[in-house]
C-alpha cells in the first residue's frame, strides 16, 4: 500500500459502511492523518468525535438518532424519541431523548439537543432493539418497554401520552399483553397500568 492511495481506500470504507471512525481506518493500515486531509478537501466530514462519512450519504427522517449514535454509542434512545421512532402517537419531540447509566458521563453534543435520563439494572438493559440509521448502529427500546417507561416518567411527559401510546400500540397489535406486563414489573408501574391495561381487554 502507498500513501497516494490511502485517501481511496478511506473512502471506500466510509462508502461501504455508511461511516468511518479513526479507529477503522487505523486497523485498516491507513494513517489516520487521510481523514484530515480528507474533510479539508471536503470528500469527508466529521458526524461525531473520531467518526466521518461522505458529504453526499443518505439523511433520513432519524438523522438525529444516527448522529447521537455515532457520538454516544451506549446511548439508548427512549421515551418520547422511541416512541417518534416507532411511529406511535402524535409527539414530535426537539430534543433526543436518551437512557444512560447513572455512573456514564452526561455527553456534550452540538447537535441535536439531548435529554438525558438515568436509568440502572434491568429498567436500563431490558428491552432494547438495535436498528441500523445511516450507516450506525442505534439502540432503541421497543415498543412495549418504551410504554412502560412512559408510564413510569408519565409526570415527565404527561399522562395523555401514555394512554396515547397505550392505546395506539395496542389497536395496531405492536405489543402483546404479556410483553407489556413484563416491562410494567421492569419499570415497577404494574400497579399503575392495571386499570388501564383492564381496560383495554374489556
Amino acid at each position: 500500500m502507498t500513501i497516494s492511495d490511502s485517501p481511496a481506500r478511506v473512502l471506500r470504507l466510509a462508502r461501504r459502511r455508511g461511516s468511518v471512525t479513526r479507529r477503522e481506518v487505523s486497523d485498516a493500515g491507513i494513517h489516520t492523518f487521510t481523514l484530515s486531509r480528507l474533510v479539508r478537501a471536503g470528500a469527508l466530514e466529521r458526524v461525531a468525535r473520531g467518526r466521518y462519512r461522505l458529504p453526499d450519504a443518505p439523511i433520513t427522517e432519524h438523522h438525529g438518532l444516527a448522529l447521537v449514535a455515532a457520538a454516544v454509542p451506549k446511548a439508548v434512545i427512549c421515551l418520547v424519541s422511541a416512541l417518534s421512532f416507532h411511529q406511535i402517537g402524535t409527539q414530535l419531540p426537539h430534543e433526543v431523548w436518551i437512557a444512560l447509566d447513572r455512573r456514564a458521563r452526561r455527553p456534550v453534543l452540538p447537535y441535536p439537543p439531548l435529554r438525558v435520563l438515568r436509568f440502572s439494572g434491568e429498567a436500563l438493559t431490558a428491552g432494547i432493539e438495535t436498528h441500523r440509521i445511516e450507516g450506525e448502529t442505534v439502540r432503541a427500546y421497543g415498543v412495549a418497554k418504551t410504554i412502560a417507561d412512559i408510564f413510569k416518567y408519565r409526570n415527565k411527559v404527561g399522562l395523555d401520552v401514555a394512554l396515547e401510546a397505550l392505546r395506539e400500540g395496542w389497536r395496531d397489535r405492536r405489543f402483546t399483553m404479556e410483553e407489556i406486563n413484563r416491562y410494567a414489573r421492569v419499570c415497577r408501574v404494574e400497579r399503575v397500568m392495571r386499570p388501564y391495561l383492564e381496560a383495554l381487554v374489556a
